[in-house]
């Protein structure tokens, strides 16, 4: 995984966990002590965002776990896969465009970080020089032909 998604989403958890422990908790009393809790909206209102943090938390730590499980031993040296910068040829849009494959923490579409779980992501994952890939978008189909391909074995580090 790489380091700045990880120390990201441990300071998501770290504040997270910060406004479950303490924020939280303050809140409920303060509202507690307001009395009748049946129309008490900052009582409610303090126990959705509880019941919000908890899932999320929850989901930033099950994404920890599966980050934290990928092995580059398992990532292609000669197809496109996790990692890989992908210049690609946009029959469509008549041009080359470049793309790097990321995690879904790291995407950013402007500067050619796309998901491997996005629509371009995935239909590219797999793929070997020379080979044509076609991506459904809301716009129509595109076909992308895999022009060069550096993958995660072949990059220096950063």
């Amino acid at each position: 995984m790489p380091e700045h998604v990880k120390k990201q989403l441990e300071e998501q958890i770290k504040q997270l966990e910060y406004e479950l422990t303490t924020e939280l908790p303050a809140e409920i009393k303060k509202a507690v002590a307001l009395g009748d809790l049946s129309e008490n909206a900052e009582y409610h209102s303090a126990k959705q965002r509880q019941e919000f943090v908890n899932a999320r938390l929850g989901q930033l730590k099950r994404r920890m776990g599966e980050l934290a499980m990928v092995n580059l031993d398992n990532i292609p040296r000669d197809k496109v896969g996790f990692g890989s910068t992908i210049v690609v040829y946009d029959s469509t849009k008549n041009e080359e465009l470049t793309y790097k494959l990321v995690t879904s923490e790291e995407s950013d579409v402007a500067k050619g970080l796309i998901s491997t779980t996005s629509p371009i992501g995935r239909s590219l994952i797999g793929k070997e020089l020379g080979d044509i890939a076609v991506v459904t978008t809301p716009n129509g189909k595109r076909e992308l032909e895999v022009l060069k391909l550096t993958t995660i074995h072949d990059a220096p580090a950063e």
